[in-house]
């Protein structure tokens, strides 16, 4: 097997965190279509992937992987391609501390609580996307403190940090209140919009 396999969806943020991973070092894959959320259920074969049925899983060359910031780490270091992660320890312990933060705090909050419930909910729960904004707050200002000086999170390098909030902000901002949010933190406003121009964030936004 010379090409990678990405089981997942394309609406999914963690799918498209790997696979912006996967363009960014400029590596061919292949997206096998999986739905988590179809009528049937998650098929059983699958289960053999991901024990716990979520998405992505990785596979290439016999060697299987699930959770995705593991699955970013080794497209980093296995494939040829610019570096995603700096060489001090500092650096990686950053980026691990928001990609942490962004999975603990960020992903349920600015998703599922604020842009699922406004987006697919009739009539959504109020109480509910007010919760979410108020923790995306929190995230958003923290991101603020957290980054440095330069274009990327982390300064001059574009890194995993970067690749791991693009898409789950990009979510969050498909509704005027995640809008309007963002717009109250203009550094992270401003990266956004950097990373919304790269290649890697166009060639992996659903169509629909």
């Amino acid at each position: 097997m010379n090409t990678p396999l990405i089981y997942g969806a394309d609406y999914s943020v963690y799918v498209r965190i790997v696979r912006m991973a996967l363009e960014e070092k400029g590596i061919d894959y292949e997206l096998v279509p999986l739905d988590i959320f179809a009528a049937d259920g998650i098929p059983a074969w699958y289960l053999e992937h991901h024990p716990f049925g979520r998405i992505p899983a990785f596979e290439y060359d016999g060697f299987r992987l699930f959770e995705t910031r593991a699955i970013a780490r080794y497209v980093d270091e296995a494939f040829d391609g610019p570096s995603l992660q700096p060489n001090d320890p500092r650096g990686r312990a950053r980026i691990s501390q928001i990609v942490g933060l962004l999975d603990a705090y960020g992903y349920r909050a600015m998703v599922w609580d604020v842009a699922v419930e406004r987006l697919e909910k009739a009539p959504a729960d109020e109480a509910l996307i007010a919760g979410g904004l108020t923790q995306a707050e929190t995230v958003l200002k923290v991101l603020t403190s957290l980054k440095t000086k330069g274009p990327w999170l982390l300064g001059d390098q574009l890194t995993l940090a970067d690749l791991h909030a693009a898409p789950i902000i990009a979510y969050f901002v498909k509704v005027a209140e995640g809008r309007d949010m963002l717009a109250r933190f203009p550094d992270i406003q401003a990266w956004y919009s950097r990373m919304a121009d790269r290649p890697s964030f166009a060639k992996t936004e659903k169509v629909t």
